[in-house]
C-alpha cells in the first residue's frame, strides 16, 4: 500500500480518515462567478438561516461591497471588482449552465469596464490547518468532509486564524470565539442542500458530490473556452495543490489575486513531520556533542 502523508498531498476520503467508518460521499461548493450577478441573496440566506449578526452598511469605498470580506459574522461575501477590459476585443456575454449560448455582445473599446463578481466562502479544505492546530477539539472534520466549528467548545486561543492559508476564519471581538461557514451543517443532516445554494438564483453556487462537481466544472471550462472566454479557469479543484484540494472552488475569469484570493494557497502544516525529524535530528546531534565533550574530558583527567 502507498504510504499517504496526512499532512498534505492528495486525500481520497478525509471522512474516514477522521474517524468516521462509514461516510456518506464528499460535498461542496463549485462557485461559477461566470454567472454571479451580485445580488447577494447568498449572503442574505446564510445569514437568516445561522442566524448570524448583521455586518452593518458602511461605505466601504468597493463599489457595491459593504461586507467587504468573509469574517466572524460573514460567512459570504460577494466581491465586486470593477476593473478595466483586459483584451481589445471587449467582453464575450457567458451563457447560462443550462441554456442557449447567446450571441457575443457588442465589441468594447480598450479601457471600458467591466464587474467581475464572486460569492466567496470557507473552503473546508482537504487538509485543514484550523483543524490541526485547533487544541480543544472545537474545529472537527464532519462525516461529509466538511470543516465545522463548534463555537460552545471554542476557547478563543486564536492558533486557527493564522493557520488558515485563506484568511477565512475569524474570532469575534466581544468574546474571542471564532467562526466560519458550517456548510449548513445541520441542513446537511437533514438531507437538504446548504442555504446559499438553495437561494441563488443563477446556479452561480452549486452543492453536490465533489467528485461530479469538479467533472461539472472541467465542462463548463470547455464551453467557455469554446466560447472565446480563454482566460476561464477553476481554483482549488486540483487534489494536487498545497492544501489537497478545496471542498469549494471557483471558476475565475481572471487570476486568483484580483478576487482577493492567494495563488497558490499551502496548508500551514504540511511540513510539520519534516520539521519534527529535523528537530530530532538536531537534539540527537547536541546529545552526542555533550556525550563526546565529557568522554574527552574523562580522558584528559587520568591523563593527569
Amino acid at each position: 500500500m502507498k504510504d499517504r502523508h496526512l499532512l498534505s498531498g492528495p486525500e481520497p476520503d478525509p471522512a474516514r480518515d477522521a474517524g468516521h467508518p462509514e461516510p456518506p460521499e464528499r460535498v461542496g461548493f463549485f462557485t461559477d462567478t461566470s454567472v454571479c450577478i451580485g445580488c447577494k441573496a447568498c449572503e442574505v440566506a446564510c445569514k437568516e438561516w445561522n442566524a448570524i449578526p448583521e455586518d452593518g452598511m458602511p461605505l466601504s469605498g468597493m463599489s457595491y461591497d459593504n461586507t467587504q470580506g468573509l469574517g466572524a459574522s460573514t460567512w459570504r461575501h460577494v466581491a465586486f471588482i470593477e476593473q478595466k477590459l483586459p483584451a481589445p476585443e471587449g467582453r464575450t456575454e457567458l451563457s447560462l449552465i443550462e441554456g442557449t449560448p447567446t450571441a457575443p455582445e457588442p465589441p468594447q473599446a480598450p479601457g471600458d469596464m467591466r464587474w467581475l463578481m464572486s460569492s466567496d466562502v470557507c473552503k473546508h479544505c482537504t487538509h485543514a490547518a484550523c483543524l490541526d492546530v485547533c487544541p480543544t477539539g472545537s474545529l472537527f472534520r464532519t462525516e461529509f468532509g466538511t470543516v465545522v466549528v463548534q463555537e460552545d467548545i471554542c476557547n478563543g486561543c486564536g492558533y486557527c486564524v493564522p493557520a488558515c492559508p485563506y484568511g477565512v476564519i475569524e474570532q469575534r471581538q466581544h468574546d474571542g470565539r471564532a467562526f466560519k461557514c458550517t456548510m449548513c451543517y445541520d441542513r446537511l443532516g437533514a438531507g437538504q442542500e446548504p442555504a446559499c445554494a438553495k437561494a441563488c438564483p443563477t446556479e452561480s453556487i452549486q452543492f453536490g458530490p465533489l467528485d461530479e462537481l469538479r467533472e461539472r466544472a472541467a465542462l463548463r471550462v470547455e464551453q467557455l473556452h469554446e466560447q472565446g472566454v480563454e482566460q476561464a479557469h477553476l481554483y482549488g479543484h486540483d487534489p494536487n495543490d498545497g492544501v489537497g484540494g478545496d471542498g469549494a472552488f471557483f471558476l475565475l475569469l481572471d487570476k486568483p489575486e484580483v478576487y482577493g484570493l492567494p495563488p497558490d494557497p499551502v496548508v500551514a502544516t504540511r511540513d510539520l513531520a519534516a520539521m519534527w525529524k529535523h528537530a530530532g535530528t538536531a537534539a540527537l546531534s547536541l546529545a552526542g556533542s555533550i556525550a563526546l565533550a565529557f568522554v574527552l574530558a574523562g580522558r584528559t583527567k587520568e591523563g593527569r
